[in-house]
């Protein structure tokens, strides 16, 4: 297993990256994960799509939260981009915040089960077993164009380059 020793900080500790790391240019691995109502759904489950990966570690915290509702609310002036948010939250955690923000222009998925995207994604804590905070954006043909790990996990990502980018 890839392992990126320091790669990325929470709150100024140190922590290391486990797995593949992703890069722009890459065929996208296919990867399973959780929906909200325990369904295994596989990215290959959205090609021919332009897909958005929102990677956050759990969504009990404030960044996180955000986050899913930024490019939740961005999903609605972005129709011809699947955007999936994910973390390994337990399904029926995504799925209480989900309804409660009306999270539906997106869609979550949990990664808890197998690690699936995280490993082949790059984006597991070792230390911690959760993901880290991040962006994969992926175009219809399922090549990687545009990878974001955020260095210091309890900052958001670059939203305006993302955006920007999708546009």
């Amino acid at each position: 297993m890839d392992k990126r020793t320091n790669a990325i900080t929470l709150h100024g500790n140190p922590f290391s990256l486990v797995g593949k790391e992703i890069k722009v240019g890459d065929i996208a691995p296919d990867f399973s994960a959780l929906t909200t109502d325990l369904k295994s759904v596989s990215l290959s489950d959205y090609k021919r799509k332009t897909i958005l990966i929102s990677v956050f570690p759990s969504i009990d915290t404030g960044v996180c939260a955000l986050q899913t509702k930024r490019f939740n609310d961005e999903a609605g002036k972005l129709s011809h981009i699947q955007i999936i948010n994910i973390s390994v939250d337990l399904p029926f955690a995504l799925g209480r915040f989900c309804a409660a923000e009306n999270i539906n222009n997106s869609i979550s998925l949990s990664d808890h089960k197998n690690l699936d995207f995280g490993l082949k994604y790059g984006f597991v804590i070792e230390e911690l077993r959760l993901l880290s905070r991040g962006v994969v954006v992926i175009n219809a043909e399922g090549i990687v164009t545009y990878v974001e790990y955020v260095k210091e996990v309890s900052e958001h990502p670059d939203y305006e380059k993302v955006l920007k980018m999708l546009k």
